[in-house]
Formats: C-alpha cells, structure tokens, sequence
C-alpha cells in the first residue's frame, strides 16, 4: 500500500515576518489559494493515497495546527519531534512506524512547502514513480528539469538511463552551485533540481538507514514495542534528541549506490524565500506581486507585498523590495539581500 509521509517540522526562518516558529510557512496560505501549504500538499496525492495512509511528521509544538488543519488525522498519524534532528531522523521515525503497521508499505516522502503548478502531470509522476519502486530495490528521487540557472537549489546529476525507461541512475548528487556552474550544469544537460522528494520501499529505505546510520536504527529498533501505544510520545521524548542532526541526502542518497532520478516538468517551486514566492505569484503590469492585503502600488516596479487582513497599504516608489508586515512587524527588504532576512528576524 501507498503511504505518503509530509515532512512539516520547519520553521520557515526565510519568510519572516509571515512565517514564524510560533506559526510557520507551511501552515500559512502563503500563494493566497485558501489552502496553507500543508493542505494544498495533501490534496496533490489525494488521488494516490487514501486519507489513512497520510503521516505527517512536525514539531510538538505543532499538533494543534495539523489538527485543526487536517481534521482527518488520525492521532498515530501525527508524528511529534520533540526536538528539531533534520530529515533523515524525521524519515527513520515515520519508516519504522509505518512499517510495523504495514510491512510491504511503499512511501512517498514530500516537504510540506513546496508548489506544483501542473497537478495533473506531477500525480502521474508519482503513479509512475510507485511502480518503479515496487518493482526495483532503489529510492527514487524526483529530478526537475531546470528552466534557468537556478544557485539556490542542489542538483542531480543523472546517468544511465534504465531501457525503455526515462528513470536513471543517479551519478551524483551536487551541492547548490554558483551561477557560473548552474550556467554549465544547464547547457550541458543531464543535471535536475533536487526536488527532496523521494519514493521508496519502506523495507529499502529501512536498509539504508541501518547501513548508513546504524546507531540511529538501533534506537528506533528499540522504540519498537512502543508505536501505537499510550507510551509512545513519551519514548520519543526521551530518545529522539540523541538522533543525529543530519539531513537524508548526506546520510543516505549521497553514498546509496541504488540511486534513481525521473527527470520532470510539473512546474515545481520550493517556496523556500520570498524570492521564490515572487516568480510564483502573480503579477500586475509593472511586475509587482500583491500576495495578499489590500495595497496600492505607486511608481513601482518588481516588487513582492505582503499585508495582514484589514490592512490598508501604499507603495510609491520602490523597485525590487520585499515589503511584508505580519504579526506586528513591518520588513522593507530589498530583493536581492533576502539572504538576511533571517539575520533580520533575530534583532526582536
């Protein structure tokens, strides 16, 4: 059976101020649909996976959103860290969880954050991408063809191609390049986007969490007795934080050698700075991106603004600003230094 794993447990540090640890990016309707991400990304699987086989791994500090959010949820489907430890613990957690209740389980591991604007084709992905993992002992990542030379992604460089298959192998993974190197990775060919979405057997995965990060499978091997059981958070309290703080792809994807790419176009984004909020909204003549609130924009260009509900706001004279206020805080930003967004947010 499909199961999907939703990764929630960010704090989205980079769209300060929408984005908060109190209330993140992905509990946010941050495109202005009338869905936050977390909901928008359940309703892309929601014609491959049922409603039951939907596990959503967040912060404890973050169950009430996901319940408000998802109503659906099973409590044993909410996964609660008590402590941030990257992605490849949050895997490992979901992976031997879901394989006790399902021993033949086939995963698909998402982000919480990220947009699709080609549903239709992406769902077909998916389906393709199940078949192959149900047939083949390898992780699947999903590869995204690039459209420009893009330095705030990690990229995928692809090898063989399988016979009668647009699945790969994947060559090597590589970290985010300057644009010099993205310009090369583009007009030579053969290297994707790093989606961060993986599908993959549960028993695989498994495997290569035990042969990569052995001390880590020995704790969640001891957790065993306790899934599904009253004791369970309580368990998860006192061990997780002794997990590594590392992410998947340098536990595991970078050294696996049954490693396999699909190279896709479904108009993915990672929603992972205001940046990329802007190339995905929508614009008016002059290139401005009103996200949401009720704003003016006067004699300026390129610009992305944000503004709560109720709020009345007018922009004169600014080209290429980041101009956000929520919760109190007003952030004026040019576009081009949101890298410091983050540094920003630590002077309150």
């Amino acid at each position: 059976m499909e199961h999907l794993i939703i990764m929630a447990g960010g704090v989205g540090s980079r769209f300060w101020p929408m984005s908060t640890p109190e209330r993140p990016k992905q509990f946010i309707d941050v495109l202005g649909t009338g869905n936050t991400l977390l909901q928008d990304t359940v309703y892309r699987f929601g014609h491959i996976v049922r409603d039951e086989n939907i596990w959503v791994v967040t912060s404890r500090h973050y169950y009430d959103l996901v319940k408000k959010q998802l109503p659906f949820l099973d409590n044993n489907h909410i996964l609660l860290e008590p402590c941030r430890r990257n992605t490849a613990p949050c895997i490992a957690y979901a992976t031997w969880k879901i394989k006790k209740y399902d021993p033949e389980a086939s995963l698909i591991i998402a982000p919480a954050d990220h947009n699709m604007t080609d549903v239709e084709e992406f769902r077909r992905v998916i389906q393709e991408g199940v078949k192959f993992v149900k047939t083949n002992k390898g992780i699947l990542t999903l590869g995204i063809t690039p459209s420009h030379p893009e330095t705030g992604y990690g990229y995928i460089q692809s090898g063989k191609a399988l016979e009668e298959e647009k699945i790969c192998k994947v060559k090597a993974f590589k970290e985010k390049p300057d644009y010099a190197t993205a310009s090369v990775y583009l007009r030579e060919g053969g290297y994707y986007w790093n989606s961060g979405i993986f599908l993959v057997k549960a028993c695989t995965m498994e495997q290569a969490l035990r042969q990569n990060l052995p001390e880590m499978a020995k704790l969640f091997d001891n957790l065993d007795s306790v899934f599904y059981t009253a004791a369970e958070q309580e368990a998860i309290d006192r061990s997780f934080p002794s997990c590594p703080n590392i992410s998947i792809d340098y536990a595991v994807m970078e050294h696996a050698d049954n490693m396999y790419v699909y190279p896709a176009s479904f108009g993915w984004s990672d929603l992972g700075t205001w940046g990329a909020l802007y190339e995905q909204a929508e614009k008016d003549a002059a290139g401005n991106a009103l996200v949401a609130g009720n704003v003016k924009m006067l004699e300026s260009t390129g610009c992305i603004v944000h503004a709560p509900a109720g709020k009345k706001m007018i922009v004169q004279g600014l080209q290429d600003y980041i101009i956000a206020e929520e919760n109190g805080v007003l952030l004026i930003c040019r576009k081009a230094d949101e890298q410091r967004i983050k540094e920003f947010s630590e002077l309150f």
